[in-house]
């Protein structure tokens, strides 16, 4: 169901976390949730006209002439912002999960063939309409689960042709569905088949070749990298990021995931938007994160699925005053979940992050880390009315309640995008 009237006025919201205030949020301010009880809010022309306690804001004359929803009593927070996602590929990599329970770990994988690579020839093997049906239906599952935007990679082509199709096909898709899709760049994510052994030269290839290419049709915000053992190294990065910060792209890293490799050092150099994973990251990083103004999205759905037990440091980080914000990772391989829900609880549990950090760093913290922070991640005045409703008592029971949905409604922009009944 869409097509919500243009003036809306919210009521019944049990909860109302509006994570008013500053971004991006550090130490102690990444738990503050601005929360009302009793809340509303006004919409008018897909922006937040008025929120606040409910008697005050039905009081409004605009609220008046509104169309009313109420919703009976359930918490309202910011839709989610997934700030990590590899959205676009043609299967999934299920015999790999099997191969890992028996006690395959995962470059041993990547050397028989599987792993990325595999995820490459399977997309560059696929028609167009297969890949656009698969990233459809994703789609709307994230909706389904309170997710509003979402930053969207490539790097299942690893060639000319594939990488530019992967971007164009997120272009077709943000123009054709309501979750917003920020494109990012990511040629390096593995040297392909056609320059083993090359990586240098896979790198000047993508200089060359690619990243005008990319540039001169606007298809992509950022540019990112997996510098980690088995894929780019810290001089490889430096290379293709400098070159993409040239051209406007904004720089990301996937740091520190398998081993350490000072990718975490590099993020903070390039003043990148965002380091990625950063599993492997000693007090020296930590310290530098810190001080800087990179995102440090962590990425716990990854470490479940392939059994690791060991996690980004959130709780180091966050007392440290570093930038924390929580993605799914979705992808084929290594997190193949879009439920931002479970990716909370997997913060609290494995990482100690509270539910009210987990929540502020799924949204407020993870629009920074997309530069939206102005526009989306809060529920405040003059912002998008991005929106997600949980049928729930408390705030704290969306982490408490691992691996079930209890997301009954998804608004983007004041619009209706996902529903189900209770």
């Amino acid at each position: 169901m869409r097509g919500v009237a243009r003036d809306l006025l919210i009521l019944g919201c049990r909860q109302l976390l509006t994570l008013r205030g500053g971004w991006p949020r550090r130490g102690r301010a990444l738990g503050e949730l601005g929360l009302i009880r009793d809340g509303a809010l006004l919409i008018r022309h897909g922006r937040i006209a008025a929120v606040g306690p409910r008697r005050n804001v039905e009081r409004l004359p605009a609220a008046r002439r509104a169309h009313r929803l109420d919703l009976g009593g359930k918490i309202v927070l910011p839709g989610f912002v997934d700030a990590h996602t590899h959205l676009l590929f043609a299967a999934s990599r299920a015999e790999e999960y099997e191969q890992r329970i028996a006690g395959a770990s995962y470059e041993e994988i990547a050397r028989r063939g599987g792993g990325i690579l595999r995820s490459v020839r399977t997309l560059r093997a696929a028609p167009e309409a297969v890949l656009l049906e698969r990233a459809r239906g994703w789609l709307a599952e994230f909706a389904a689960h309170g997710t509003t935007t979402i930053e969207a990679k490539s790097g299942y082509g690893l060639t000319t042709a594939a990488e530019l199709r992967t971007l164009r096909l997120y272009r077709q898709l943000q123009h054709e569905q309501p979750v917003e899709i920020v494109p990012t760049f990511l040629g390096a994510h593995v040297v392909p088949p056609e320059f083993r052994g090359r990586a240098d030269a896979y790198i000047t290839f993508l200089i060359q070749r690619v990243l005008p290419r990319v540039a001169a049709e606007q298809l992509a915000e950022f540019c990112d990298v997996f510098c980690d053992r088995g894929a780019f190294t810290v001089a490889q990065a430096r290379r293709l990021l400098a070159a993409a910060r040239a051209t406007g792209l904004r720089p990301r890293l996937h740091a520190e995931q398998l081993a350490r490799t000072g990718a975490a050092r590099l993020a903070v150099e390039l003043e990148a938007a965002s380091a990625d994973h950063l599993e492997k990251i000693n007090a020296a990083d930590l310290r530098a994160l810190a001080r800087s103004s990179v995102c440090c999205t962590l990425l716990p759905g990854c470490s479940f699925h392939l059994s690791l037990r060991e996690y980004a440091p959130a709780r180091r980080l966050i007392e440290a005053g570093a930038i924390v914000a929580l993605a799914t990772d979705f992808n084929p391989g290594t997190s193949p979940t879009v439920s931002m829900p479970m990716v909370l609880a997997l913060a609290c549990t494995q990482m100690r992050m509270t539910p009210a950090e987990a929540i502020v760093a799924a949204t407020l913290n993870g629009a920074y880390a997309l530069r939206r922070a102005e526009r989306i991640g809060s529920l405040e005045v003059g912002k998008f009315a991005d929106l997600a409703v949980f049928d729930l008592e408390d705030y704290r029971e969306i982490p408490y309640y691992f691996g079930v949905n209890r997301c009954v409604a998804t608004f983007k922009r004041g619009e209706l995008i996902a529903s189900r009944r209770t």
